[in-house]
């Protein structure tokens, strides 16, 4: 198994800056690509960036893409998500995932097995 505990949320102006961190233990962290999911309120939780094993590869959704920038430290255990030119529609409960898999479908949130407890990130307009 692995454990997920996300960190670095908070309270931000539009157009400011919030780095979330995941770091994992227990685990498969290095075999397993890490993606990051963000839940607001009275909506699904969307897909937001996803990293592969080697963090050689990422993927964005198209609300995130030119702004938002996924990294992952195998040597630490952690998974980042740097978030620049922060709107006040960002604003959500970040997840972490776990994904140990190959294959599937990268946005689809049933595909990841290992999930974070979640961190706020709230944007002021």
């Amino acid at each position: 198994q692995v454990q997920l505990v996300e960190s670095g949320g908070g309270l931000v102006q539009a157009g400011g800056s919030l780095r979330l961190s995941c770091a994992a233990s227990g685990g498969t962290f290095r075999r397993s690509a890490m993606g990051w999911f963000r839940q607001a309120p009275g909506k699904e939780r969307e897909f937001v960036a996803r990293i592969n094993r080697s963090g050689e590869a990422t993927i964005y959704a198209d609300s995130v893409k030119g702004r938002f920038t996924i990294s992952r430290d195998n040597v630490k255990n952690t998974v980042y998500l740097q978030m620049n030119s922060m709107k006040p529609e960002d604003t959500a409960v970040y997840y972490c995932a776990a994904d140990p898999k190959l294959g599937g479908s990268y946005y689809d949130p049933h595909e990841y097995d290992y999930w974070g407890q979640g961190i706020r990130v709230t944007i002021s307009s």
